[in-house]
């Protein structure tokens, strides 16, 4: 049987771009298969609700109920591509619920397959976390996110080895650009003809990377069928 896929993108340094990358995640995953949900575990405002309120749901891990309301969601078959933009603060919490639950195993026992996305920081706790992971996490269900305009130079050398993707830098005034809780990136594509723009270049760009890793996760995925066309952009705005 094929999978209904999720993204978690964390970090347990503040500051590196977490939420930026859940959005665009978020916004092409509604692009490619025309539905999306995410789930907001921050306590920073603007957060990823503020940018995508129509598809993000708030969670916490505060207590039972909480974390009862975020994990129910995550290992239920229902063809609905999920990511997640987990807050600094709730990173040990988080994989400690999941070992305690056997959430590994139960998303593959329920034909779910989870992408851990984790958002490499220059503070040593990033390295120390990320060892943590590489131990409990199958090496084809981790990834390393290289958000070149927050870590210019680049992961340690202990995650060269691993599989990186590298989000490029963009210049300070289309970063604030971006920031905009009315901006959505699947709407520049689609309204900006200039193709040759830097940001329209690096919206493609970046689409183009999540969707090889979607194609990754989509051999095991219902949505194989649906295809990802950037270039016609028909599908429905996702905010």
């Amino acid at each position: 049987m094929l999978a209904t896929p999720i993204y978690l993108i964390c970090s347990p340094s503040p500051h590196v771009g977490k939420t930026l990358i859940a959005r665009i995640m978020s916004e092409f995953l509604f692009l490619k298969h025309g539905t999306a949900l995410s789930l907001d575990v921050n306590l920073n405002e603007p957060s990823l609700v503020d940018y995508l309120p129509n598809i993000t749901e708030t969670a916490d891990l505060i207590d039972t109920y909480g974390k009862m309301q975020l994990m129910d969601p995550l290992v239920i078959h229902d063809r609905v591509p999920k990511v997640i933009d987990l807050g600094f603060h709730a990173f040990d919490e988080f994989f400690k619920l999941c070992e305690e639950v056997g959430f590994i195993k139960e998303t593959a026992r329920r034909y779910v397959a989870p992408m851990i996305l984790f958002v490499s920081g220059a503070e040593r706790i990033s390295l120390r976390k990320y060892e943590m992971l590489r131990r409990r996490i199958p090496p084809a269900s981790l990834v390393t996110i290289h958000n070149e305009y927050v870590l210019r130079g680049g992961p340690c050398e202990a995650m060269h080895g691993d599989r990186i993707l590298r989000i490029a830098a963009l210049p300070p005034f289309l970063n604030r650009y971006i920031d905009r809780l009315g901006f959505s990136f699947t709407e520049y594509l689609r309204n900006e003809k200039d193709w040759s723009t830097e940001l329209h270049q690096w919206i493609r760009q970046t689409y183009s990377m999540f969707r090889d890793l979607d194609a990754s996760v989509m051999v095991r995925s219902p949505f194989r069928s649906r295809g990802t066309d950037i270039d016609s952009l028909r599908y429905t705005r996702a905010d």
